[in-house]
């Protein structure tokens, strides 16, 4: 049982570039909403993405996926509120897709509910167990509260699934750092720099630990 605190957080390394990307929604889910809703969803324009959607659901007011992807579309232009509300009617409606429950958490997490967002993300993690992107935003999540356990644990999963992952890398030597394992840390880091020599997230995590580290 996970206990939610923000306490034991490392304040200064850098977790990524971007901190919650949201995958859109899958494949299967676009073949079962409108067309012309769904290309504007897809082509990120999320005004009209949300204008057909709206049109899609006053028609169809149980169309689960509608709702899904209108929550996706109003989050994407900053009403949180309004994102949770839709991925939950779309919840009630039945849809029981590991995206949507990652949404919901990611959009949970942004809007401060951070017990509500570790909820969701296990969730999508237990319905998604193959997709790279659940392991890694519940081992960012634990990162966050303080979970570090289980933080390596997701993080060692998502590289299973995804190997190499600069993100996933990066996020690793976090974990390490904050468990007080430096060594280990800059040794991921420094070799993601090899790799890839303008990669920031390491670069940012090798200086500050460096100007940390007492002469």
């Amino acid at each position: 049982m996970r206990t939610v605190t923000l306490a034991g957080i490392s304040a200064f390394l850098l977790l990524s570039l971007v901190f919650g990307t949201r995958p859109e929604a899958s494949a299967e889910d676009a073949q079962v909403c409108d067309a012309d809703a769904d290309y504007s969803l897809g082509v990120e324009d999320y005004s009209e993405s949300i204008r057909r959607h709206v049109e899609v659901i006053r028609q169809h007011p149980d169309n689960a996926i509608a709702h899904y992807h209108l929550g996706f579309a109003r989050g994407m232009v900053g009403d949180k509120a309004a994102e949770i509300g839709e991925y939950q009617h779309a919840e009630a409606l039945g849809l029981r897709s590991w995206d949507l429950f990652l949404n919901k958490g990611l959009a949970q997490l942004e809007d401060g509910k951070v017990n509500a967002a570790v909820e969701s993300v296990q969730l999508a993690v237990r319905l998604g167990g193959d997709h790279f992107e659940a392991h890694f935003e519940l081992a960012r999540l634990d990162e966050r509260i303080g979970m570090l356990a289980e933080a390596e644990h997701e993080t060692l999963k998502s590289l299973q699934l995804s190997p190499g992952h600069p993100e996933a890398r990066n996020l690793l030597g976090v974990i390490y750092a904050d468990q007080g394992l430096t060594t280990r840390a800059c040794s991921i880091w420094r070799e993601l720099v090899h790799e890839l020599p303008d990669y920031q997230p390491a670069l940012i995590n090798l200086s500050l630990l460096d100007s940390a580290t007492p002469v």
